[in-house]
């Protein structure tokens, strides 16, 4: 009962497409999974699902407090108690993304064999699939960074750089090793990483490839940039 008190009230419909309540069921895998925390309660993952999918449509400057809160069901006064501002919801969704993306990539080179292509292509194949399964989240991080005030936007700076700087350490080990031929490291870095974020603008479900099948295609274009054997 008390979750579904903080979700708010309920509201009577406002037209097609606006719902009268919001539950979690009704939340997107992509923002209700891979996007939440233990301590997230039902309103909190709605309110960020419906903000996803609100600015993802109308861009962050296009989209008001009221048309969140009427994506998600509830009055504005309960995305201010949860959130204080749209800026702050922005935020939570771009550290929340980012920090999805990291925690998944850090698993994979952990899991990973030391040999440097496997890590490389493993590496890759991971950053694109949760390009795939988090494309709206991840245009609004790259495209929204513009809206974030300078100390969030530091921080998330941050982590993106920590992010980046997988990449940088295993192409230079490959490259210092012999397993990578190529002789511009970090150029090299920077079109795997530009080539596998950009699956996020592009990619279809409905396309005529599923995400695996891109996420293996680009771990072996990943290989091709840094000269190594495309088989390994």
């Amino acid at each position: 009962m008390a979750d579904d008190a903080a979700a708010g009230p309920q509201r009577a419909s406002r037209g097609r497409g606006t719902p009268a309540h919001r539950t979690t069921a009704d939340v997107t895998p992509t923002s209700s999974d891979a996007l939440s925390r233990p301590s997230d309660t039902p309103g909190t993952r709605i309110l960020v699902a419906a903000a996803v999918e609100t600015m993802a449509e109308k861009g962050y400057n296009g989209t008001s407090v009221r048309d969140i809160a009427d994506r998600a069901g509830m009055s504005p006064a309960v995305l201010y108690h949860y959130f204080g501002s749209k800026h702050d919801l922005l935020v939570a969704i771009m550290h929340r993304t980012i920090d999805h993306l990291i925690e998944r990539c850090e698993a994979v080179l952990d899991a990973a064999p030391p040999d440097p292509a496997r890590r490389l292509r493993r590496l890759v194949r991971e950053h694109v699939l949760v390009h795939t399964e988090l494309r709206r989240e991840a245009v609004l991080g790259v495209g929204e960074m513009h809206s974030i005030e300078p100390r969030e936007r530091a921080l998330l700076i941050a982590k993106r750089d920590r992010h980046e700087r997988m990449f940088h350490r295993l192409v230079n080990d490959g490259v210092a090793s012999g397993a990578f031929g190529t002789p511009f490291p970090s150029e090299a870095v920077r079109g795997i990483l530009t080539m596998a974020t950009g699956v996020s603008v592009w990619f279809r479900e409905d396309g005529p490839l599923t995400a695996a099948e891109v996420a293996d295609r680009f771990g072996r274009l990943a290989l091709a940039l840094v000269e190594a054997d495309p088989d390994a």
